[in-house]
């Protein structure tokens, strides 16, 4: 990794790398300088081999209440339309790279967790949420379209086509209950716990085969645009590679035994 970030969080411990967003006092808002933060720190760890899965978590309760409304909402409505693009594109960098790293990613939700906070939940592979907490589509309350980020096409994957629809119309929050039960949350825990569970799936992650779960996030993106047939064979691929790895001998060999594996990611 080059330097550490300035504007967010970073830490790494036991393999899993922590993020956190840190402006609780603002609930902890994203800037042009933390959404640039992010993504490029998404882009490292496609090349990082000891951080073998990621938390993102917000700071004093809070998840992340989407773009600051003076550092960003402000600029942006003074903006012509070539700075627009260049920023609705940067945004959507952010996305692609969470999907493109090849860790997997933990997203540890409580409290707020609106707009373009709920974009980075949206866009983790799991997530563990709170019964307080308040996930938000809500660009259409400040006259923008759903369509943010991979919204419309990410989504409606999570939370079927009907709700998401729901979500992004009408921008309304949904608490942790409704999160958990329309598939959004994975799991459920308290305040209290949120980050130490989430931490610890991410630790359980991080000491799995961290070669094929990069297979796994592979496939399960690049399928979205695939026919069975293909999806299939693609799979068929996959899983070679997969069965080539020193990785997969010591499953083998550890099965065998009647122990653990160790798995060192080759």
């Amino acid at each position: 990794m080059n330097a550490a970030p300035q504007h967010i969080g970073w830490s790494v411990s036991e393999q899993v790398g922590v993020i956190t967003l840190n402006r609780p006092e603002r609930k902890n808002p994203l800037t042009f300088e933390s959404y640039a933060e992010l993504r490029d720190l998404f882009r490292a760890l496609a090349q990082t081999a000891d951080v073998r899965a990621v938390m993102i978590q917000g700071a004093g309760g809070n998840f992340c209440s989407g773009g600051d409304v003076h550092e960003i909402i402000g600029p942006l409505t003074k903006m012509a339309a070539p700075e627009l693009l260049a920023f609705t594109r940067m945004t959507g960098d952010l996305v692609k790279a969470m999907r493109s790293c090849p860790q997997p990613l933990v997203a540890a939700v409580d409290g707020v967790c609106a707009g373009a906070g709920a974009i980075i939940a949206m866009a983790s592979d799991l997530r563990v949420g709170t019964a307080r907490s308040r996930v938000a589509f809500l660009f259409s309350r400040v006259g923008l379209g759903g369509c943010d980020m991979g919204a419309c096409s990410i989504l409606p994957r999570i939370v079927g086509q009907g709700r998401a629809a729901e979500l992004l119309y009408t921008g309304r929050a949904m608490d942790g209950d409704e999160a958990l039960a329309w598939g959004f949350f994975n799991r459920l825990t308290s305040p209290d716990e949120v980050s130490t569970a989430a931490a610890m799936w991410a630790r359980e992650l991080a000491s799995g085969p961290s070669f094929a779960h990069a297979m796994t996030k592979r496939m399960l993106h690049h399928e979205w645009d695939m026919g069975i047939d293909q999806a299939i064979e693609a799979e068929a691929q996959a899983q070679a590679i997969c069965m080539m790895t020193e990785d997969f001998k010591r499953a083998f060999v550890a099965f065998s035994s009647k122990t653990k594996p160790t798995f060192a990611g080759d």
